[in-house]
């Protein structure tokens, strides 16, 4: 019999992921909604200003729940998995929500409640791209196999 280090199932880290995205939606929403709706800040700065409170929020969660078994033993440091993520999610998702609230709310007229609607439904968030991009095994763990008799 075998026992891995290896950490969740494929199918446990990809509810842990999900679920830390969907925080990071209400997250996105509380911001721009105080932002936008109490603060009267634009809808393109309250949303540039969501975006990233979500993406930190994701970020931290992924870091210590959804990838903390690779985070623990990790050859690459903090701050270099945090840049990566910022690259790898979150200019993507900051540039795709400004260009949707521009289109639907500043040409097309269309409520920012419901752009961002639209804007979470074509989100762009991958497990085995955030993995791959941040939270990549350590040599150690991909060799470190315990055996028992």
């Amino acid at each position: 019999m075998r026992c891995s280090t290896y950490g969740p199932s494929v199918f446990k880290r990809w509810i842990m992921f999900n679920s830390v995205g969907a925080m990071g939606i209400v997250v996105q929403l509380s911001v721009l909604w105080l932002l936008a709706a109490h603060f009267n800040l634009g809808y393109l700065l309250a949303t540039g200003l969501a975006v990233e409170a979500a993406v930190l929020h994701n970020f931290f969660w992924h870091e210590r729940w959804t990838w903390a078994d690779r985070t623990a033993n990790c050859s690459n440091g903090f701050l270099k998995r945090f840049m990566y993520f910022h690259t790898a999610n979150g200019v993507i998702s900051l540039a795709g929500n400004l260009v949707l609230m521009q289109l639907f709310v500043g040409k097309l007229g269309i409520m920012v409640w419901v752009t961002y609607g639209l804007a979470v439904l074509t989100g762009v968030g991958s497990p085995a791209g955030t993995r791959k991009a941040c939270f990549k095994r350590s040599k150690l763990m991909l060799t470190y196999e315990v055996k028992w008799p």
